[in-house]
């Protein structure tokens, strides 16, 4: 019976190790999850491109992680193409930029987003800070400011 306790104690104390060990980070999707589809993929680097072109690579990422925190929230629709052309939600839709092939810069912000990164923290809404001056806007909780784009909740 000891011998039990003993190996019980030892497995709970490497998984606890393990589990430790990974960085803890609010993911938009599973890490795992490679059920999104090539369209999908380019809509996201089209609208990262339009959005954060001049942006740092990290901003660009964050850009992506909205998109996919709007996906997994109630508050908008349930799919990638839904959330990107709600009317009035990103500036970019329909203009030169988004309907340009994007750089690689953004295809691979998109797979990094995609693949679970969200430098944001799980925020909703951003915006260029030094632009806007919509007060509902900024009367949002500030998640983080990543270059030009303040992200909220």
């Amino acid at each position: 019976m000891r011998k039990r306790c003993v190996y019980a104690a030892l497995v709970l104390m490497v998984a606890v190790s393990v589990v430790a060990a990974v960085p803890a980070t609010a993911l938009a999707y599973s890490p795992w999850d490679t059920s999104y589809t090539h369209d999908e993929l380019m809509l996201m680097a089209r609208v990262i491109y339009g959005e954060a072109a001049g942006e740092p690579y990290i901003g660009k990422v964050a850009v992506g992680a909205v998109v996919l925190n709007r996906v997994r929230s109630p508050l908008f629709p349930d799919t990638i193409a839904e959330v990107i052309y709600e009317p009035w939600q990103f500036s970019c839709v329909g203009n030169w930029m988004f309907n340009s092939y994007p750089d690689q810069d953004s295809i691979r912000a998109a797979k990094d987003a995609l693949a679970g990164w969200d430098p944001t923290g799980g925020a909703l809404y951003y915006f260029n800070y030094h632009i806007v001056t919509n007060s509902w806007l900024w009367s949002k909780p500030v998640a983080r400011i990543i270059g030009n784009h303040l992200f909220t909740y």
